[in-house]
């Protein structure tokens, strides 16, 4: 028998880990380490074995651990679970707003809420006196199948409800949720289905409905599920009056509810909201597939009531999917700006999210033996927002006679021979004068580096194609009569063309310098290095232990830039376009602004709500601060947004200030 001590221990124990599990998986704010978790939850596993008297249902040990299930057993909703009424068009949401009013038949306000749409497996959790006792499927509304088992395997799925300081548990609470597959897991899920010869999943729904339905919990556990609650069903103890209260309710007794819920009032507001998600779907690491409008009110909501277990209450605006299976016809290479050779997916053409699809890209050939994608499959392609379209896996078995993927031997331009550099993924064509090569990079230099308006892939592909274009220089060079007479081209639209290529001779020092195609300079280290040494002069003399001094550059780049300054062919080039009047120097309108910022270093991760990462920066930068993309000791603060990946980890293992949204806009506000 334990003692009181081990006893009051336990109970610790139990407080602080669900306290960490509520910090990590809904709050995403963790306060310790892993390592540090890891000891309290070895602590109260050894406790509870020497002791399994103390071992209760809700204790965190005790989330796996149940023997497989033969089959699920049927559990009946002690509330309808209702299906929603679809609408893809605004006006159809705009109709529906004019049918409540009527109905409503009052000079009531009405507010909406809506929430992001979240494409999963919707679920029943039933609670006690505060504590999880049992969950369900949707089923057919009525009826589902009892997953209490599965459900508790999700850490982000309280065991117990958070309670205040003297606060009593509601005697019974039903919550409703969705689970969901984040989408690297999905894609690791996939990869390993089909490194085990097993089925894809053709999209995170499927994965997280079968993932959710395993009959054995250690599955469904090993799968990183996680769940957004968005209302309540059944209730005893609760006086809630709205919508917007009850998901406030939730997140205060440690459920995770959807941060991008919104309060509106006015359906103008919701239509702006509608369309604001539809961009924004493509930033976040789940899917969406439209968005869920509700009333606020509950009594508003009671007048309405249902039809055919669908709320008058309530509508979901949909999207086009952004999953779909078709044919790979064919697996083709493209070398690159920097010699890299991509491989891309020539498809039968199919609608995903709401775009016709025919090419996907395929990363490299370690990705491509890795889902064992082939040419013949039927393969699951998926596109979010305006991401560009990505080959999934295969839908198995393989046709035929079909054989694993590899990469030519010799480049498909100038057959030269394909090198792999030692720990990249990536195979290359070491040849600087390949065609593709300088196509790529021209490309580049017109569209994304000088941004010259007017001027495209499809220019630079057509005055290639003619001989009058090989390098950056030649772009300068061309007269409108050369121009005139090529198909598409008129004396006005060639001059307007030459005006432009003209105009961008103003673009700053940093574009410049980004076009070069130097390995490793993107946009923003290509700012850091113009601000710190000024010139294209003073930047090919440094040593590579000054390159490196510059914030957010590491040896890498620093090797990578010297070595590009210290081929003679590229400093003829440089030298060319400076005698070409391109800028060379930084301007005084470059130069960093003096501000009450100034010295200070910032790093931007994640989606802000209010602010593009462009208006983050410009922000900062007006105000005398520098951006990088690298987090380091020397950096000032992170700013976090939705989503932020590794970069907030790096920062937290620093010990660095880490702001959110709000406290960014406090910062700019002084």
């Amino acid at each position: 028998m334990a003692d009181a001590s081990a006893e009051e221990r336990a109970r610790e124990l139990r407080t602080q880990i669900e306290h960490h599990n509520y910090r990590y998986y809904v709050l995403d704010d963790p306060e310790v380490s892993d390592a540090a978790y890891d000891r309290l939850f070895d602590e109260l596993k050894a406790l509870e074995q020497a002791h399994p008297e103390l071992a209760s249902p809700d204790s965190p040990t005790q989330r796996i651990g149940a023997a497989p299930s033969e089959r699920f057993q049927k559990l009946r909703h002690l509330q309808t679970m209702g299906s929603l009424e679809k609408v893809t068009k605004p006006d159809d949401i705009l109709k529906w707003a004019e049918d409540v009013r009527r109905r409503l038949d009052s000079d009531e306000p009405v507010a909406f809420v809506t929430e992001p749409k979240i494409d999963g497996s919707a679920i029943s959790l039933v609670y006690e006196n505060g504590r999880f006792v049992r969950g369900a499927t949707r089923g057919d509304g009525e009826v589902g199948e009892d997953v209490t088992r599965n459900l508790r395997t999700i850490r982000s799925i309280p065991l117990t409800m958070r309670l205040a300081s003297g606060e009593q548990a509601p005697p019974l609470v039903e919550v409703r949720g969705e689970i969901y597959l984040p989408l690297e897991g999905f894609r690791r899920l996939n990869e390993q289905l089909a490194a085990e010869g097993r089925k894809a999943a053709p999209n995170p729904r499927n994965a997280a409905a079968g993932s959710l339905r395993q009959l054995d919990p250690r599955i469904t556990a090993a799968r990183p599920l996680a769940i957004w609650v968005y209302g309540i069903g059944a209730s005893e103890g609760l006086t809630l009056e709205t919508h917007w209260q009850a998901l406030a309710w939730l997140r205060e007794h440690g459920f995770r509810a959807n941060p991008g819920a919104e309060r509106h009032e006015s359906i103008e507001s919701v239509m702006s909201a509608c369309a604001e998600w539809e961009r924004r779907r493509a930033e976040l690491d789940y899917e969406i597939d439209g968005l869920v409008i509700k009333l606020d009110s509950f009594s508003q909501q009671a007048i309405l009531g249902s039809l055919h277990q669908r709320p008058r209450w309530a509508r979901a605006f949909k999207w086009a999917p952004t999953t779909a299976q078709t044919e790979l016809r064919g697996i083709h290479v493209r070398v690159g700006r920097t010699g890299a050779l991509n491989p891309w997916a020539e498809l039968e053409p199919v609608e995903v999210g709401g775009v016709t699809v025919s090419t996907a890209t395929l990363h490299n050939e370690e990705d491509i033996n890795r889902k064992d994608i082939r040419e013949g499959d039927t393969v699951i392609v998926q596109r979010a927002g305006d991401v560009i379209p990505q080959v999934v896996g295969p839908v198995l078995p393989h046709p035929p006679g079909s054989e694993p993927f590899r990469m030519p031997a010799r480049c498909p331009l100038c057959d030269a021979e394909i090198v792999k550099p030692e720990g990249e993924a990536m195979h290359r064509c070491p040849n600087r004068a390949c065609p593709s090569r300088g196509l790529e990079t021209l490309i580049h230099w017109v569209q994304s580096a000088m941004d010259i308006e007017g001027i495209g892939e499809k220019f630079v592909r057509k005055l290639w194609g003619e001989g009058l274009l090989r390098s950056m220089p030649d772009l300068y060079r061309l007269r409108v009569e050369q121009l005139t007479g090529i198909e598409g081209y008129g004396e006005i639209s060639a001059r307007s063309a030459v005006d432009s290529i003209e105009r961008s001779k103003q673009q700053p020092f940093f574009r410049v310098l980004f076009g070069l195609n130097i390995p490793y300079v993107g946009f923003v280290t290509a700012q850091a290095l113009a601000y710190h040494f000024g010139s294209a002069e003073k930047l090919a003399a440094a040593t590579q232990e000054e390159i490196q001094a510059v914030e957010g550059i590491g040896p890498v780049v620093a090797e990578a830039v010297g070595e590009w300054f210290s081929d003679e062919e590229n400093t003829l080039l440089v030298a060319e376009l400076g005698e070409l009047g391109l800028r060379l120097e930084l301007g005084d309108e470059e130069r960093p602004a003096e501000g009450r910022l100034s010295g200070a270093i910032y790093v931007i991760t994640g989606t802000l709500e209010r602010f593009s990462r462009a208006q983050a920066q410009a922000a900062l930068e007006e105000q005398g601060a520098k951006v990088t993309d690298s987090v380091s000791a020397k950096t000032t603060a992170v700013i976090a947004g939705e989503n932020p990946g590794s970069k907030l980890e790096k920062a937290r293992r620093l010990g660095l200030t880490i702001l959110d949204e709000q406290g960014f806009e406090q910062l700019l506000r002084g």
